[in-house]
């Protein structure tokens, strides 16, 4: 048996440690309580480790939060489900969870540049037949790159230096003149999905975003990537993990100072201490910083840290009595790049009578929206609503934003992304431990990237990493 694993169950403490610090002894500690940290525990545990999982905050689930709202239930986190995450959809069905589909019947609404609002059918926006044209082009040229893009290693593509050099914006601006075009398909990665300005990552990065969704195509079609939610709300996910895990999860401990070494690792809170052969740090990479590591990570590690950053979006709900859109005909489905929410969808819960919207704004549409009062914000945000679906969204019962770059243990949404030319220069590094040290999250998936899917993948990739390393044997033991 490798030696760590003798420690099992062996809490040790003395009587000063008793006062001051108690100290723990572990074969694995994970570090955050999100969808790859709890799956990480759950499948080393399975495996016979003994695992802690560490959570600063006072629940379980990270950027997955379902809450009550002035009496409405809302997802303020992630919740939907597509038919390509089959990690998150074997969780659910593992789990027991069931889902419903997305409302979607009816007709979408675009607002084109003239600010007129359009009813149309199908995932491509009623412009001119030149636009429309050009859209098509656009998001076949995209998909040919995108097939030619591995979502595990984007650095190896053949044009991968060439890529990651010239912003998303950049590379559209020089595949069309149509202004309409560009900015619709901009809107689908940077506005959509990395909610960072489309000049201020690359070509390369918007490739993995698609690639990791399966195509671009699959990021234009709300009703793929959007299909389905969970009854009762994604939060569940980590919830039943951690129950599953019991008195092993530890919430209001956050991680101040990793101690590490050969030997493994030393992590300590404000009110613990505990040995460990092994550290998950399953936090967003924003957050790593925020641990001390004794001794310092290496130097490429700290550059690394520092050419990656999370977007900016702002989660707006909206509840009213009926959903009053359904009687005019529309499914719901609206977007636009000269809209303040870019885009908005039928968010009603499973079983409600109330019909609740759920819009979306963005990196630098939300800069300035954070600029005005809470009244005057909720106002902007209600009248862009309306703007899709007329004066009744004016009044909703409830409304709510969800504001992630508030929250402390997250600062932003919805992932963290390079800036340009960082997947080349520091993307493999992002995968490799450090010593005793290992670094995951939905930020560094592949397929299912940013999703609780790709958590799901990255933690289960974490455990059996960890499960392999303690088969191998030790220099000089027996076969």
């Amino acid at each position: 048996m490798t030696p760590w694993l003798l420690n099992r169950h062996s809490d040790t403490t003395n009587t000063a440690e008793r006062v001051v610090m108690p100290h723990l002894n572990r074969d694995v500690v994970v570090v955050g309580a999100g969808a790859t940290g709890l799956t990480a525990a759950t499948e080393l545990k399975e495996a016979g480790f003994d695992v802690i999982v560490l959570e600063a905050r006072d629940r379980v689930g990270g950027r997955l939060h379902t809450d009550e709202i002035d009496g409405q239930m809302y997802e303020i986190g992630g919740q939907w489900v597509s038919p390509d995450q089959t990690a998150l959809i074997d969780t659910l069905q593992t789990l027991g969870l069931d889902t419903y589909e997305r409302y979607r019947e009816g007709e979408s609404v675009y607002i084109g540049p003239g600010g007129v609002a359009a009813r149309f059918t199908g995932d491509i926006s009623p412009a001119s037949d030149s636009t429309q044209a050009e859209l098509e082009r656009l998001i076949e040229t995209l998909d040919e790159l995108v097939a030619q893009t591995d979502p595990a290693a984007p650095w190896e593509h053949p044009r991968a230096a060439e890529f990651d050099r010239i912003s998303f914006r950049a590379w559209l601006e020089a595949q069309s003149d149509d202004a309409e075009a560009i900015e619709n398909i901009a809107l689908f990665i940077a506005d959509a999905m990395l909610t960072k300005p489309a000049h201020s990552f690359s070509l390369l990065q918007a490739l993995l975003m698609a690639a990791s969704a399966g195509s671009f195509s699959h990021l234009v079609d709300a009703d793929f990537i959007l299909d389905k939610r969970v009854v009762g709300g994604l939060q569940q996910v980590p919830l039943r993990l951690a129950e599953g895990l019991g008195d092993d999860v530890r919430l209001g401990h956050p991680v101040r100072t990793i101690e590490w070494g050969e030997g493994g690792v030393t992590v300590s809170t404000d009110a613990l201490t505990v040995a460990a052969r092994h550290v998950i740090v399953a936090v967003p990479p924003n957050l790593y910083d925020r641990i001390d590591y004794v001794p310092p990570l290496p130097r490429l590690r700290q550059q690394l840290q520092q050419h990656q950053s999370l977007g900016l979006v702002i989660k707006v709900h909206a509840s009213y009595e009926t959903p009053f859109w359904r009687e005019a005909g529309l499914s719901g489905t609206a977007f636009s790049p000269y809209q303040l929410v870019h885009e908005a969808y039928d968010n009603s819960n499973h079983g409600e009578t109330r019909g609740t919207l759920v819009g979306f704004v963005s990196d630098q549409k939300a800069d300035a929206l954070f600029h005005l009062s809470a009244v005057d914000r909720r106002r902007a945000v209600l009248e862009s609503l309306a703007a899709y679906y007329g004066p009744q969204a004016l009044e909703p019962v409830v409304y709510y934003e969800s504001d992630w770059a508030a929250e402390e243990w997250t600062q932003g949404a919805y992932a963290a992304s390079f800036d340009l030319g960082g997947l080349t220069r520091y993307g493999a590094l992002q995968l490799e431990p450090v010593g005793p040290i290992r670094f995951g999250s939905s930020d560094l998936a592949a397929e299912g990237y940013q999703h609780v899917d790709g958590a799901i993948r990255v933690g289960r990739r974490l455990a059996r990493e960890i499960i392999e390393e303690a088969s191998v044997p030790t220099e000089g033991a027996s076969a």
